[in-house]
């Protein structure tokens, strides 16, 4: 078998075995889906030809680090095709959540992003979007995080890549994660430096799903300059999409912003993001930029970040300021791909 169980959509399942009863086609979706194993062996019920046949990862899961006295976990993954992928796993106390990647690489170019800088290399497909919340279920039943939940109970589309920018595999990925994993809709979070068509397409959807813009300017003569997407879909629009998507669904959206230092810190955007927040009746995410290795951008120090959070205050946001995690292997926001990278050689 060429092809991994994960590339293949679960009602097709059966291409996988042809000459197995219906009722293996269940047990392997069982196994798959809703009490995955990181080896085929450990599929007891399915007999063993099948077990030492089936290709069961699209990946292979090259590197794993920990931080944060092991309530943070990161794997960098390996295609057959040498694409990298990375996955980061937190542990909270009431919930788990997983950082998933979309996109091996980024178009987008953010010029305070780690994994914009190092380019684009190809779309995931859907099996390896929800291969990576599968692996992490996977991973928790032998090893849970102390103190969290032993299963993924949130995924943030927040890892390497524009979501919004491969809608076909985020779509069917969404459905499988929702339909199939059976993760509540308004459990997932989808991030997006501001894919207008994607946000819209979105917002039609059947599911209750989150919505993040990571607006990080609050004007374009500044956005521009940070996020180049900004200047085919400007702040007005992205700002009218965001209220189409409130309007569809009912669900508030929430603003991420990298706070860094000289640059988007000052009282000036703050009066104009908390007004764009209020706009749409949005919260405020903040959390001080994580240093890259090709910007020399860096993070207000602790004065400047509550001074700013005190001007969100002042005019009228909903505002939080998040703390880092796993910034130490690199897999803190905006980090995605620099570990792995140093370690081929690439940076």
């Amino acid at each position: 078998m060429s092809q991994s169980a994960y590339q293949v959509s679960p009602r097709e399942l059966g291409t996988l075995l042809p000459d197995q009863p219906s009722y293996r086609v269940d047990q392997l979706r069982e196994w798959l889906y809703e009490h995955p194993v990181l080896d085929p062996a450990d599929m007891t019920n399915l007999p063993g030809d099948v077990r030492n046949t089936l290709r069961l990862w699209p990946f292979a899961a090259e590197i794993e680090q920990s931080a944060d006295g092991g309530r943070t976990r990161k794997w960098l993954f390996r295609a057959p095709d040498g694409a990298s992928i990375e996955s980061v796993l937190m542990g909270y106390e009431r919930r788990t959540t997983l950082c998933i990647s979309s996109q091996a690489g980024c178009a987008m170019a953010c010029t305070f992003c780690a994994t914009g800088q190092f380019g684009f290399e190809r779309h995931l497909d859907a099996g390896e979007i929800v291969a990576q919340v599968a692996y992490a279920n996977a991973a928790l039943r032998s090893r849970p995080i102390a103190g969290s939940p032993a299963r993924v109970t949130n995924v943030v589309f927040m890892g390497m890549g524009e979501p919004l920018a491969n809608y076909t595999n985020l779509r069917e990925s969404l459905h499988r994660m929702i339909e199939v994993i059976d993760l509540a809709a308004r459990s997932v979070t989808v991030s997006t430096v501001g894919v207008i068509p994607g946000i819209r397409r979105l917002a039609d959807e059947p599911w209750q799903i989150g919505l993040a813009i990571s607006l990080h300017a609050a004007d374009d003569e500044l956005r521009n300059t940070l996020i180049p997407l900004n200047t085919r879909y400007p702040l007005a629009e992205l700002v009218e999409a965001a209220r189409y998507f409130f309007n569809r669904t009912g669900r508030r959206v929430s603003i991420e912003w990298t706070l860094m230092d000289g640059v988007n810190d000052t009282a000036d955007q703050a009066e104009k993001l908390a007004s764009i927040a209020q706009q749409l009746r949005a919260h405020v995410n903040v959390i001080a930029m994580n240093p890259t290795p090709l910007t020399a951008q860096q993070a207000p120090g602790r004065l400047a970040i509550d001074d700013f959070m005190k001007e969100l205050s002042r005019h009228g946001a909903n505002a939080t300021y998040r703390e880092t995690r796993g910034q130490e292997i690199d897999a803190a926001c905006g980090q995605l791909r620099i570990r792995g990278l140093t370690e081929e050689g690439e940076t």
